[in-house]
């Protein structure tokens, strides 16, 4: 079979792509008991539901029914679902695309690609059902609380080479933050550190002694009161590089519920959240585009209040 014929039927429903597993040899005498073993925290009955509604397929791509045996040394693909998975209650905005490339403006809260309890509700899967583009594919990621911009590949083909783009560093990013001032502190200045992940706390990274694999350009904008606006420029790309450079300078972006330092953490419920949303924003993207050689700047037209 052509390659490309392959390609341009991905395997997914309602744009979400499907999962596959291979399936060793074990005790198991159905499918289901073997997904139950193998997720346990999706539980019998969601993987019970998601067999009878056609959810899970063999290699020829046959549904496979509750009853179904096990069948060692063979594959099957599922497809996640999340039962009444909520609306994110605010809107993406497509600010380019062509045959090459889309990228759009993300609102706070809506997750990059799918996981944890939301599928339907990213960024990946609006975009894919709201444009037709079965193979679209996010070139980097910003975190759900964050705003902004994000690129993606339209042609599996050319996915590598923008990849490449990001993985040496030839993408200019630039944030906006909105956090406190401190008059002691001079600007603009590059902050250096080595960050790891922190094992005490879930999803928390730390800096910690070492070689600096982090590095970001922190620039004052603009001043008002008690709060400043900060353009913030990642020269790395560590996990929540910029949220734990802020508050490492007694900065922390107001309304970070991780690294808050000079601020209580609010109750975590998406409701208190959505009143206060972390004022983070991905201003701005530029770079060459290798297939075309045409320089892209990109600008979110999104604002962050400082008052």
């Amino acid at each position: 079979m052509n390659p490309l014929d392959v390609m341009s039927q991905p395997l997914e429903r309602d744009g979400v792509g499907a999962s596959t597993i291979a399936l060793p040899p074990g005790p198991w005498v159905t499918l289901l008991e073997f997904l139950v073993h193998r997720f346990p925290q999706v539980g019998a009955a969601q993987w019970q539901q998601r067999l009878e509604d056609g959810l899970v397929l063999n290699e020829d791509q046959q549904v496979l029914r509750p009853d179904a045996p096990y069948r060692p040394h063979g594959k099957v693909h599922y497809f996640r679902h999340v039962h009444a998975e909520p609306r994110i209650p605010f809107d993406e905005v497509v600010v380019y695309q062509d045959e090459h490339l889309v990228v759009a403006d993300k609102p706070h809260f809506l997750p990059v690609t799918p996981g944890g309890r939301f599928v339907q509700e990213t960024l990946l899967v609006r975009l894919k059902r709201k444009l037709g583009l079965p193979h679209l594919t996010p070139l980097h990621r910003i975190d759900l609380e964050t705003a902004g911009l994000v690129v993606f590949s339209v042609n599996p083909l050319e996915r590598d080479r923008y990849h490449a783009l990001f993985r040496t560093q030839q993408v200019q990013k630039d944030y906006e933050a909105i956090a406190p001032y401190r008059s002691e502190l001079s600007f603009p200045r590059t902050v250096r550190s080595r960050i790891e992940e922190d094992r005490q706390y879930f999803m928390q990274m730390r800096e910690v002694e070492g070689m600096a694999n982090a590095l970001t350009r922190i620039e004052l904008v603009e001043v008002r009161g008690p709060r400043a606006r900060y353009r913030l420029s990642p020269i790395t790309g560590r996990k929540h590089q910029l949220r734990v450079h802020m508050a490492a300078l007694g900065l922390p972006i107001v309304g970070d519920r991780i690294y808050p330092v000079l601020q209580p953490v609010r109750d975590p419920s998406m409701a208190d959240a959505y009143q206060h949303p972390l004022l983070l924003l991905a201003k701005t993207i530029a770079f060459t585009c290798p297939v075309t050689l045409r320089v892209y700047c990109f600008r979110s037209q999104k604002q962050l209040p400082l008052s």
